[in-house]
């Protein structure tokens, strides 16, 4: 068995694999659960990576906990483009500047990644309906993945949550819950209701398997960078989920023999929601708010905030903060450098890395990838926020042309 047990974060007490054991006994929803694996028996190579003609996250099947007799889940997923940004480079005087775009996932987020996995632990739990909360991507995405698989969703969101992730959620036929409250209360009641029905749950910082799809974007960066390493990674944090995923994905390469060393991972929080930040330097976490733009990281409570801080520690990472302001600037300023479009969110890495450049926090020479974790689309709204709208223009002919001299 790939799986060695499941090892409590808080307590360390250890259970056996099952796809439907979410948290330690102990210590309850604290006690998140820690994928061990037994590494000598996962038998793979670079040559066997390179070869496989499978261009989804399922190229790494044998890395991860789902059987191999599961049925998984058919939409496509992971194998991501990642692309080198002369542009970025040449502006803030670097020399090797990557975005790795995981809004190009079947429901445009990195939330995909889990879902797939979860759907397919699902699977294997016998389950029918699989509960979640989320501030809209993972939603989406769990929405998106059961109605490829056949199975029913119940989902959980704050008010906040943008419209056009609320819609996607609807147009895949989830069974949809608005709460008039937080991102954190949803969560709570999504826990609850889990248990009083039965129901499988897809919480990525309560179902420990959720966290294993998410680390195969870390493998990813290493095969599409020749199966090298970046320096550093730039990544926004809400609940701490991706964060620990990159870092258990960089860890399982080290212990499979495949890489001798960890990138640098550096959170990325909004400063009107930054327990992350505060945490890191302070070793205590503080609820807040969640007051940003970037409502997919307002996450005043980070659930997996155990892993991430493991993450951002043995990494020898940062956790840094950008205002709304910064997260506003780089709705424009990424995609006019680089063509790529993210949500306020996947963009927060962006304006971080560009904090740190220009504080000159990063060596010229060093390796960099900002994971972008959603397509633009995601939330339209703020987008058209920051944007100048262009009035209507009279059709005849003399008229247009005057008015594109002005605009040329």
């Amino acid at each position: 068995m790939k799986v060695l047990t499941m090892k409590c974060m808080k307590c360390e007490k250890e259970y056996p694999d099952a796809p439907d054991r979410y948290v330690c006994d102990e210590c309850g929803t604290d006690g998140i659960l820690d994928i061990v694996y037994d590494y000598g028996s996962i038998k793979i190579t670079r040559e066997e990576i390179a070869a496989s003609k499978n261009y989804s996250l399922w190229r790494y099947r044998k890395m991860l906990p789902v059987a191999d007799t599961t049925e998984i889940p058919p939409l496509q997923v992971g194998w991501t483009p990642l692309y080198r940004v002369h542009a970025v480079e040449k502006m803030l005087g670097l020399d090797n500047v990557y975005i790795k775009d995981d809004g190009r996932n079947p429901t445009a987020s990195l939330k995909d990644r889990a879902s797939a996995v979860g759907i397919a632990k699902a699977r294997e739990a016998g389950a029918k309906t699989i509960c979640a909360a989320s501030t809209g991507n993972a939603a989406s995405s769990l929405a998106g993945f059961a109605a490829s698989a056949g199975l029913k969703t119940l989902i959980f969101v704050p008010k906040r949550a943008p419209r056009a992730k609320v819609a996607q959620l609807l147009v895949y036929g989830a069974k949809t819950v608005i709460v008039d409250d937080t991102y954190d209360r949803a969560f709570e009641l999504s826990v609850e209701i889990t248990k009083k029905f039965g129901l499988y749950n897809r919480n990525c910082a309560y179902n420990p398997f959720l966290v294993e799809g998410k680390k195969t974007v870390a493998y990813e960066m290493w095969e599409q960078m020749g199966f090298d390493l970046p320096d550093r990674v730039y990544v926004s944090i809400g609940d701490g989920c991706i964060t620990s995923g990159i870092y258990k994905g960089f860890y399982d390469l080290m212990q499979l023999g495949l890489t001798d060393r960890m990138p640098r991972i550096i959170g990325v929080q909004a400063a009107g929601c930054n327990p992350g930040e505060i945490a890191l330097k302070t070793g205590e976490f503080v609820a807040q708010q969640g007051d940003t733009i970037a409502d997919s990281i307002a996450v005043g409570i980070p659930r997996n905030r155990l892993k991430a801080m493991r993450a951002l520690k043995n990494s020898n990472g940062d956790c840094i903060s950008v205002t709304d302001d910064e997260i506003r600037s780089a709705l424009l300023e990424m995609p006019r450098a680089t063509g790529v479009f993210g949500e306020p969110a996947g963009v927060t890495a962006f304006a971080g890395f560009k904090k740190h450049a220009l504080a000159k926090n990063i060596d010229a020479s060093e390796k960099v990838i900002i994971l972008i974790t959603g397509n633009g689309l995601k939330d339209i709204e703020s987008a058209i926020s920051v944007c100048t709208m262009p009035t209507p223009v009279a059709p005849d002919s003399e008229t247009i042309e005057a008015h594109v001299k002005k605009l040329l």
